[in-house]
């Protein structure tokens, strides 16, 4: 292929040049013109090199479908690999280039394959890399991860802006050709909110290229006028570079639209570069054309075979020859238009080889041009290494090869196979699909409700009846809406009659073709491999795709996938029909993960959520801990403490005097209604029906399965009204675990659940002093045990601001929780600070506080919980309600939960008290290690205790509540003095005040 600039034509600026570089080399093309373009007015023939074989490969498509022509564009941060040199418009300082060829296109090492294709046959992975044992992580894998793939994603992060934005419409229509373009006349002028997305820079698909007037006008004018009548329609939003990446249910759609990926990077500073749309439709119409097909002959992949439609856009939207002297070959009508195209615009043509015997119409108008037309041929294959220099041509007996061989100088064999309706979004609803032995093709069969084809994408490829179709859908949509369409269906000028297809998916089996026939050029799958396959025993379509990885490229084998589909028919003598079609999946074609990603990246990716005293924690220099999204203080060190002593003091100060803890990141979810105490009971294992108004009630949730879920403090705000507490990680959860029950099994009951974690700031004061604390915040109320007992609530103001105060305690020492509006949080924390610094007040963090939580043998979810653990387990089992179901109960009356040997919470004692037991060391009941031996249980948690003076663990143990008193062992590993067993012995694990005096102070 020696391609060239036209002197004239094309909807190029021949007035500005714009310089780009490709493969380390410069060139130059012109405003308007794509990558593809450019380079085949450079005369530039290899592109790229294949991915199996590394054999050089030029431009094959002008479209979407291209399998060949991937390139690596930009550099640095902005490099961007595998993309499509057809859809890249070219701007100044545009540098490109190739994949796949090491150390460059014109010496490829990677080339080799090609004398070892005996041995890289279809499933060579599978039988190859088999032995010697061991090879496998040495040899074999690093081979093939250094081999793989094609472009290189770059290392620096990404500069570039997405967006994603969601909106709702009548009606979305894809693709803004010819039925498209009168799909969205008909509906917008009854005043339907239309989208209309087509992926090219400007809206007219074929029209843009192909001949034809409609409604007296040149079809390109037409579709023109058409595009600027919808932009000036309030209700129409038409999107020009935007792919629908794919179809889902109920009108859901998913597109892509390049904003600024065809200006230079970094140009567009500040800018969106691609925007996600998220659309949601009330009906859709797929427009999106169809692709065309290649012929099966030897060599059908070198550089200067391409598609017949190509050369024919190439000439007509950019000016440009893709060869100085074409052949085309085509089974179909449409090359004779496409060679049309290419002579009007002064391109060369040799010949047109047409495979049926009788030709078609068509040809005499090209011959009468002097273009010689040969009917009844067939191709054999093509001469050229780099580039295409003869085809050789035999006669067609019935798909056979016959007569004496016929070779044409050329340096560009253009040809058709026929054309592919685009069914891809149809295929990803399930829509249905059936081959058309008339039109050679899959076609759609049927549709879901909502969703209707139209124009090529529905196997209608004449003018006329596409224009049809698409206005016809559109006037469908339009009484669908209950309104009337205003505007009168577009008219083309009538067809000349042609001739039909014939259905050709290569020579004959048995009949010796010179060089590799491919069917999908993008991974090298060969005729052989597809027949190989069938040998074989692979008979589904979709095995035959994974075996020999036919349409598995970046491409979704969009121009290769059928002529797979014939030839393991042919192989297994059966119709294509009853072969059928893959699956079809989105996205339609590759996205940026950028694209995916929007504005979900940096520290919006994962978002940290703080409490409304977060700036004291960081005037503090607290050290944070991630739970959940939120970040939660851990400890709060002074004058250069590590955490170990910064916890010990914490720990102490509340034993002691009075500590001060932001627990706002609990969960918070308010349940009211008529019927919320009984919700409520339906959840907790202990009654909370019977809990008073002003009261509080510690409750425990199981799953069904009777393991524990989540507990929390449960308060009566009211006979209807009820607020109740989460873990901090468990706050989402357990919200949608009530909401799952209340609509899908119990939608009867008469409530409520609201999430209101962000709506209180709650600050726990805890300590021997913690009354005094609040009677300095409050002076005029009665504190004492006597008027404020555990477990109840007041709401009252603390500190001038109003409150709610709860006497409820995770410390087991004297506690208040005060909880006020959110935005008082800080002043509530300052005030209580300032209240608290005569008393020796200091903050804890969340280490302290697992601390003085496990000295009391208080479990917390996952860490004494992991999914197999029952309220019996820890020792809850006089909580569990007798007389009220709860979801769990049956399981729990299962033996398995009562049985012995199940694991029980327990405390651990080191027989040297300052031996830290590791959190999640097994246990077991002999001091010696040997392999194997049985497991006892595993540790939960482990502390340094101020207030013991040495160290203590929680643990899950087998019949751990038997064994108190028994001496067990953890294997630790210490990498100085290699194994070493710890003994421990089993306690009680309520370790400090078991009879609970301190908590009434």
């Amino acid at each position: 292929m020696s391609g060239f600039r036209l002197p004239q034509g094309g909807a190029i600026d021949r007035d500005r040049r714009l310089d780009f570089t490709f493969a380390g080399r410069s060139h130059s093309g012109h405003p308007g013109d794509t990558l593809a373009s450019a380079l085949i007015a450079s005369g530039v023939s290899v592109v790229a090199r294949s991915f199996k074989y590394h054999r050089p490969r030029g431009i094959y498509s002008a479209g979407v479908e291209e399998p060949s022509a991937l390139v690596q564009l930009g550099r640095g941060a902005w490099s961007e690999p595998n993309i499509r040199a057809t859809q890249v418009e070219l701007y100044q300082g545009l540098e490109a280039a190739p994949v796949n060829a090491w150390p460059g296109l014109g010496f490829d090492l990677g080339a080799v394959n090609q004398f070892l294709a005996p041995l890289l046959v279809a499933g060579f992975y599978y039988k190859t890399f088999l032995g010697p044992r061991g090879w496998w992580r040495r040899v074999y894998e690093p081979a093939i991860r250094r081999m793989a793939g094609m472009g290189r994603a770059p290392t620096e992060a990404d500069p570039d802006f997405y967006d994603h934005t969601h909106v709702h419409s009548d009606l979305l229509v894809v693709g803004a050709g010819p039925a498209g373009l009168a799909a969205a006349r008909a509906a917008a002028s009854a005043g339907l909110r239309v989208i209309l997305a087509d992926d090219g820079r400007e809206p007219g698909g074929d029209l843009l290229v192909a001949g034809g007037t409609i409604d007296g006008l040149p079809a390109a004018a037409w579709a023109a006028r058409a595009a600027d009548e919808l932009r000036a329609m309030p209700e129409v939003t038409l999107l020009a570079r935007t792919t629908v990446l794919g179809l889902y249910d109920h009108g859901y759609a998913v597109a892509v639209e390049r904003r600024t990926d065809h200006l230079p990077p970094g140009s567009a500073a500040g800018h969106v570069r691609q925007r996600m749309w998220h659309v949601r439709a009330a009906r859709t119409i797929v427009a999106a054309g169809a692709h065309e097909r290649p012929l099966l002959f030897g060599g059908n992949d070198r550089p200067g075979v391409m598609l017949a439609g190509a050369v024919a856009t190439y000439a007509r939207r950019f000016g440009v020859a893709c060869g100085r002297q074409a052949v085309f070959v085509t089974n179909n009508d449409s090359a004779y238009a496409a060679a049309a195209v290419l002579a009007d615009a002064g391109g060369a043509i040799a010949a047109i080889v047409d495979l049926r015997p009788d030709g078609s119409p068509a040809a005499a108008a090209l011959a009468a041009r002097g273009i010689e037309v040969l009917n009844g041929r067939l191709p054999v294959a093509v001469h050229g290494g780099r580039a295409v220099t003869a085809i050789d041509i035999r006669a067609n007996d019935g798909g056979t090869l016959s007569g004496s061989l016929r070779r044409i100088d050329c340096d560009l064999v253009a040809i058709s196979g026929g054309w592919n309706p685009a069914v891809h979004l149809l295929g990803q609803l399930r829509g249905q699909l059936a081959y058309d032995e008339a039109l050679a093709c899959f076609r759609p069969s049927s549709t879901p409700a909502g969703l209707t084809v139209a124009g090529a994408a529905a196997g209608d490829f004449d003018l006329a009846g596409c224009l049809r179709g698409g206005h016809e859908a559109g006037e469908a949509a339009v009484a669908a809406a209950g309104r009337r369409g205003r505007v009168a269906m577009p008219v083309a000028a009538a067809a000349p009659a042609g001739a039909p297809i014939l259905s050709f998916w290569g020579v004959a089996e048995g009949e010796r073709v010179r060089g590799k026939v491919f069917v999908d050029l993008q991974n090298d799958v060969t005729v052989p491999d597809i027949e190989l396959a069938a040998r074989e025993g692979f008979r589904s379509i979709e095995h035959v795709k994974r075996y020999t990885t036919a349409g598995m490229g970046t491409d979704q084998g969009k121009s290769g996938n059928v002529n797979t589909i014939a030839v393991l028919s042919r192989a297994l003598a059966r119709p294509m029909g009853e072969t059928g079609t893959t699956t079809y999946r989105a996205p339609y074609v590759p996205v940026a993960y950028g694209a995916l990603a929007g504005r979900h990246v940096g520290a919006l990716f994962d978002p940290e959520r703080i409490t409304p005293i977060h700036p004291s924690h960081l005037a503090a220099h607290a050290v944070f801990e991630n739970v959940g999204q939120w970040k939660r203080p851990r400890y709060f060190p002074r004058n250069g403490e590590d955490m170990e002593r910064a916890v010990l003091r914490e720990c102490a100060t509340v034993r002691q005097a009075v500590g001060m803890m932001d627990a706002s990141t609990l969960g918070k979810i308010e349940v009211r209604g008529p019927d919320a105490a009984a919700f409520l009971d339906r959840f907790y294992i202990n009654p909370m029906a019977s809990l008073a108004v002003g009261a509080c009630r510690y409750g425990v949730m199981c799953r069904e399965d009777g393991m524990v879920f989540d507990d929390g403090v449960v308060m009566r705000l009211a006979p209807d009204r009820f607020f109740l507490t989460t873990t901090t990680g468990g706050a989402a959860r357990v919200l949608d675990w009530m909401e799952e029950w209340h609509q899908t099994e119990w939608p009867e009951l008469r409530v409520f659940s609201t999430s209101v974690t962000e709506q209180w700031v709650t600050v726990a004061v805890a300590g021997p002093s913690a009354r005094a604390l609040l009677g300095r915040l409050m002076p005029d109320v009665d504190l004492s045990a006597a008027a404020f007992p555990f477990m109840t609530f007041r709401d009252g103001v603390v500190a001038g601001m109003p409150a709610r105060i709860a006497r409820v305690s995770f410390s087991g020492e004297l506690a208040f929780e005060i909880s006020v509006e959110g935005t008082l949080g800080l002043a509530l924390w300052e005030a209580v600070a300032a209240a608290g610094e005569p008393l020796g007040i200091a903050p804890y963090g969340t280490e302290a506080m697992h601390v003085l939580r496990a000295e009391k043998g208080y479990f917390i979810v996952g860490h004494e919980t992991d999914g197999t653990v029952t309220p019996i387990d820890l020792g809850l089992e006089r909580m569990v309600a007798k007389k009220k179901d709860f979801l769990g109960k049956r399981s729990l009356a299962r033996s398995d939960t009562a049985r012995p040997g199940r694991k029980q919470l327990v405390a651990l004692l080191p027989e040297d008290p300052q031996t830290l037991l590791t959190e999640g060391a097994q246990i077991v009941g002999e001091p010696v290690l040997r392999t194997p031996m049985p497991m006892l249980g595993h540790v939960t948690s482990s502390y340094q205790s101020a207030a013991m003076g040495r160290t203590f663990a929680l643990a899950l143990v087998r019949d751990g509540r038997a064994r108190i008193g028994e001496l067990v062992y953890a294997p630790l590993v210490k990498p100085a003095s290699g194994d070493l067993m710890v003994a421990a012995r089993i306690a009680d694990p309520v370790l400090f005040d078991p009879a609970g005096e301190r908590r009434d102070g």
